[in-house]
Parts: C-alpha cells; sequence; structure tokens
C-alpha cells in the first residue's frame, strides 16, 4: 500500500523510498522481500483479519509517507481516503491524522492519544 501511494504522483522519490525501507525494518521485513514488493507491490491485505491496532498502523504510515517528500497532492490525499475507508474508517480521519502527523519521521506524535482519536472515525 506504501508502495502504490509513493507512485501515485509517478515520482518515486528517494526519501519515499527510504521511508518504506524504515516502516519495513521496523516490522522485520527484510530489503530483500522490500525489493522484491517494490517490483511487485501486494494489495491490501483482508481488512476482516486486521485487528484495530495494525488497522491505525496501515494509515499512520501512508498519511506520514504522503507527506514525507512535503507535496501532497490531491491523487494521494484521495488515494489516503480510500484506504481509511478500506479499512473501516470515514474519509474525515485523513484530515485528522493529516494534521498531525509531521512529514520528518523522526518527529513523532503522540502516537496513544491519535489512536484513540482516529478509532473514533471508524464506521
Amino acid at each position: 500500500m506504501l508502495i502504490k501511494l509513493a507512485n501515485i504522483d509517478n515520482d518515486f522519490a528517494d526519501d519515499e523510498k527510504n521511508m518504506i525501507y524504515m516502516v519495513g525494518k521496523a516490522n522485520g521485513v527484510p530489503e530483500a522481500e522490500i525489493d522484491g514488493l517494490l517490483d511487485n507491490p501486494e494489495p491490501l491485505p483482508p481488512v476482516l483479519e486486521m485487528s484495530d491496532d495494525e488497522k491505525f498502523e496501515y494509515l499512520y504510515n501512508v498519511v506520514q509517507l504522503m507527506k514525507i517528500d512535503k507535496e501532497i497532492y490531491l491523487s494521494e490525499i484521495k488515494y489516503c481516503e480510500d484506504v481509511a475507508e478500506k479499512l473501516g474508517f470515514k474519509k474525515a480521519v485523513i484530515a485528522e491524522l493529516s494534521s498531525k502527523i509531521y512529514s520528518d519521521p523522526s518527529i513523532t506524535s503522540n502516537k496513544d492519544s491519535l489512536r484513540k482519536a482516529v478509532m473514533k472515525y471508524q464506521n
């Protein structure tokens, strides 16, 4: 999903790619597997199999990736909103997350309070 978002503006920036590697590493995904996914992105896993925490992490990461190159396109926002809906959230959750997630991944927001706020947007 992050790879699809990174490609949506037809400009796969190095900082977007680096973030994908960073997210992969944080989740125990080897670089070789990420390289394979870059060549052949997989679809979103079945929503029914995902926990609320996993859904939140997907949304958090997808919004952070959207913002990392400091250029936000309408197509990226729409993609994030579509992902949010597929995960069982209202589209407005993207605006909530976007206002509280920084483009610099080293600056982190309070994920616990953000997770609680995001859960209010569940359908």
